[in-house]
């Protein structure tokens, strides 16, 4: 076989990266198949690899290697050097692929994509056929989308022999990555030039409750001016959000006209964000002061970089489960992400750092950010694990598993959603959604919206009048939807106000142009399924919101919550805004908590608040796109803000959200109470008492007594005397006598108590004949001999026994001292093994003597006794002689008369 000559000059391409010098390692550990490679940023990891493996592969495939970056401007960035490097222009030997853009031909040997792509992609081909190699790159970052990409292609290598999977990381901690790919390890050092570190910390907070204090980013501004001014070089500021870049760029050009700042975040046209990571040539132009997010931290080199400021901060998901929440917030950078940033400044060349806060603050700073999939929402990743087969990630080898809860909750969703089974399996939608580059929510909601997928009406609708559904128009549909996820937000959070004023060209609209546009065609390209294919139950977590309150539910479903065929005919925004929005989250359709309240109470059972002076003020019905946790007056006491949402009509609340008939149990007071419900989810439409029916009252009792113990059933004195004898012999004697402790009884309620818990109250319960249930037989016959109820005393009396609660007290008889007269040895129980505790009364029956040794106390005590009771009872017999005296619960003149 010929051997296929080397497509890239490696010599050129290479020509003063670090990562070159390694060359004979790279070439041995691609060779094996699968290879991880820990370079430092800037070593020229992402320029040279690719381009190594293509050839190393060159003599033995024709396919092509697949290249992954963790975002777009650092895909699109990646190939444009490449190409440079290789002489060549994009679109021949090295191509690129991101939602959207696409420039690759049939000569392209290096795709760069994203991981969405290339999960995408797997879902439509599993074996990857084409492709020789992948390459996922940025890998130490732990996205979501890359930890889950590891995990298929390990599975993808695992199956094919001529597949080489490659990571490469820009830190040195690749023991896990290597153990999970079965990989060797090529670590390229990189001693990085002279770096000076300094410090110039604010006068006042870099955080206050709304996020990055404008005094702060003023502050940040200043520092850079007045580096650059000092080093008269190129600089590279971070700042945590796009906004905070945006604002720090024009503090920059208020402050002084001799730099040209530009902005880098992943909201910038390409042509923007290619223009700010594209380098400038040496001598020209005025130097630049790239203010970017966290782009640039690892994943993308700017190039001639000599200065960095850094801020600090760190934009970071936090996720709130109780609420199905996630959401981006601001917090105090790692010191990892604070090094690799400082390390920008000296890739090239000697460098400096200037951190705008304290040397304490970066001291107290985590070592590092943990895996994003532990605080991701999980419900596009759950989409993906059904579609590859593997739902809810089992069986598939991942570096970190998906939380338990998370992927409870993500998978509930989908369900909901009509995009995956009860048994996890993805549906025909489901499958269809998770090929599309949209989210799962996104997805639903625009398809189901122009009537692309569509299900049974609820119940409550008439389905034989005809037009009683229509869908929406695509543009207007894809328009909402784009406007959901822009990132760009209207102060009064009114969903339909937002897409208004994008129409009218204020800020964002021209990104939302583009985004509305690629969805139109989405929704276009996707038309209608078959009736089998629809989608399912959408009041999603409705259930389980009802399952946490402290009762118990039947359901009838009265509108099967599916989604409709689409919504009322209208040509209204706002209307058209609700709908879409609650087919995206019908979890989130929302009612009014009161009249003039801004609270909301939501299907999924929690509580938001709009914004003070929020045009959607006074609406009946909302479907929510966007909530955060937040405090004080602004959540009105709610605990969470909305950010977007859209005013809805009430039948559209109701058919999308789905109306259900439930019984709905609870016990208070001993007794069942039961009301019908008419609810969205948690949201109550409708309640009236009625009568609980026996096997409700069985059902409540249970759950409420399994949940709260015994304490609430009316214990009578024989019936706590019982279960007391019964505690005795099971401590002494053990087996066959039954545990009857809260937590041993309340574990087998079925064997003693479920048949009296069909009545609605507790207060009549003959307990005494529900214990007598788990005596065991024949064994049961001598309990009367074991643990008796009562002691014969020679005064002829017939005394109770007091069998203690406390496990280490003996069992008490309390009787008259004149009654036991004679009797020398103490009774004793459970097969002789406890003896009796003897409380001697007085006539009055006040405690004289306490013991369990009757003979030692005849012999001794007894006479100091008689000594100070017989003035005081002289009417009582107290004899000199005890053994001998009758024994009696008599008088003297009782007993001469």
């Amino acid at each position: 076989m010929t051997l296929r000559p080397h497509l890239f000059n490696l010599g050129r391409i290479g020509a003063g990266l670090v990562v070159a010098d390694a060359i004979a390692d790279l070439e041995r550990a691609i060779a094996t198949g699968s290879a991880v490679v820990t370079a430092p940023p800037g070593t020229g990891k992402t320029t040279f690899v690719p381009p190594l493996v293509a050839n190393v592969l060159g003599g033995t495939g024709s396919g092509r290697v697949v290249v992954t970056q963790p975002r777009r401007v650092a895909v699109r960035a990646a190939a444009r050097r490449i190409a440079q490097l290789a002489g060549s222009t994009l679109g021949g030997p090295v191509g690129f692929t991101v939602r959207g853009e696409r420039t690759v031909s049939a000569a392209t040997r290096i795709e760069i994509v994203t991981p969405g792509v290339l999960l995408r992609r797997l879902l439509a081909d599993p074996a990857l056929d084409g492709v020789d190699a992948v390459i996922v790159d940025e890998v130490h970052e732990r996205s979501l989308d890359g930890d889950l990409l590891l995990g298929i292609l390990a599975e993808v290598r695992a199956l094919r022999d001529d597949f080489s999977l490659v990571a490469m990381s820009a830190t040195l901690d690749a023991d896990a990555f290597a153990e999970l790919l079965g990989a060797a390890v090529v670590q390229v050092p990189s001693a990085l030039h002279p770096l000076r570190i300094d410090y110039a910390p604010p006068a006042g907070s870099r955080l206050d409750a709304r996020g990055v204090t404008r005094a702060f980013l003023d502050h940040v501004a200043r520092v850079a001016v007045e580096a650059q001014a000092a080093d008269r070089c190129d600089a590279l500021v971070f700042v945590p959000s796009a906004r905070d870049v945006d604002r720090v760029v024009s503090r920059i050009r208020d402050l002084t006209s001799a730099v040209d700042p530009l902005p880098l975040h992943g909201q910038l046209p390409a042509r923007e964000q290619d223009r700010a990571t594209s380098g400038r040539e040496p001598g020209s132009g005025l130097p630049r002061f790239v203010v970017s997010t966290s782009l640039a931290e690892s994943s993308l080199t700017v190039p001639g970089v000599r200065l960095v400021i850094d801020a600090g901060l760190s934009r970071e998901v936090r996720r709130d489960q109780a609420r199905d929440m996630s959401g981006l917030v601001t917090v105090s950078a790692s010191r990892a992400s604070a090094e690799q940033r400082a390390g920008r400044a000296a890739r090239q060349g000697p460098g400096r750092v200037v951190r705008t806060y304290g040397e304490a603050e970066f001291a107290a700073f985590r070592p590092d950010v943990g895996p994003e999939i532990q605080s991701a929402d999980l419900t596009d990743a759950a989409l993906l694990l059904a579609g590859w087969g593997t739902p809810e990630a089992r069986g598939l080898s991942m570096l970190t598993p998906p939380p338990e809860a998370s992927m409870r909750q993500a998978t509930a969703t989908l369900e909901s959603l009509g995009l995956i089974t009860n048994d996890g399996r993805i549906t025909p939608l489901g499958a269809r959604i998770a090929r599309m580059p949209i989210t799962a929510r996104e997805g639903r909601a625009l398809l189901a919206a122009v009537g692309a997928v569509h299900a049974p009406t609820s119940a409550s609708e008439d389905e034989n009048e005809p037009g009683s559904a229509r869908a929406i128009d695509t543009r207007s549909a894809a328009e909402i939807v784009a406007a959901m996820s822009s990132g760009v937000r209207e102060p009064g959070g009114d969903l339909a106000a937002l897409v208004r004023a994008l129409r009218r060209g204020e800020p964002g609209s021209g990104r939302w142009r583009i985004e509305a546009k690629r969805l139109a065609r989405l929704a276009d390209g996707h038309g209608s399924v078959p009736t089998r294919e629809r989608a399912g139950p959408s009041a999603e977590g409705a259930d389980s919101a009802i399952n946490k309150a402290p009762s118990s539910t039947a359901e009838v479903q009265e509108g099967d919550g599916a989604v409709p065929r689409g919504p009322a005919p209208t040509d209204d925004l706002s209307h058209a805004a609700g709908v879409v929005a609650a087919l995206a989250r019908p979890a989130w359709i929302a009612r009014r908590a009161s009249d003039g309240s801004r609270a909301y109470v939501f299907a999924s059972g929690t509580r938001a608040a709009l914004p003070e002076g929020s045009s959607l003020a006074g609406s009946e019905w909302i479907a929510a796109c966007e909530v955060h946790r937040a405090e004080g007056r602004a959540a009105d006491a709610t605990g969470a803000v909305i950010r977007l949402a859209a005013a809805m009509h009430e039948q559209d609340a109701l058919r999308i959200g789905g109306v259900r008939a439930l019984r709905h149990t609870t016990v208070t007071e001993r007794r069942v109470r039961v009301r019908e419900e008419r609810r969205v989810g948690a949201i109550v439409l409708s309640s009236t008492p009625a009568r609980p029916q026996p096997d409700e009252c069985a059902g409540a009792f249970e759950e409420h007594l399994r949940a709260n113990g015994l304490r609430d059933l009316a214990w009578p004195e024989a019936a706590t005397s019982l279960r007391r004898r019964l505690a005795l012999l099971h401590r002494t004697l053990g087996d066959p006598w039954p545990d009857v402790s809260d937590g041993a009884l309340v574990a087998r309620l079925d064997e003693w108590l479920s048949a009296d818990l069909r009545q609605p109250s507790l207060h009549n319960i003959d307990l005494v004949t529900a214990l007598k249930r788990i005596l065991p037989w024949p064994d049961a016959a001598r309990l009367g001999a074991l643990a008796p109820e009562h002691l014969a005393v020679p005064s002829g009396s017939s005394v109770r026994i007091e069998y203690p609660e406390d496990p280490d007290a003996r069992p008490v008889v309390a009787v008259k001292l004149q009654e036991v007269f004679g009797l020398a040895e103490t009774p004793r129980l459970a097969d002789g093994r406890i003896p009796v505790q003897f409380h001697l009364l007085s006539p009055a029956r006040r405690p004289l003597a306490v013991t369990d040794d009757l003979a030692s106390f005849w012999n001794g005590p007894y006479q100091d006794v008689r000594k100070d009771m017989r003035g005081r009872y002289p009417k009582h017999p107290w004899p000199e002689d005890p053994w001998t005296a009758p024994a009696t619960a008599r008088t003297n003149r009782a007993l001469r008369g």
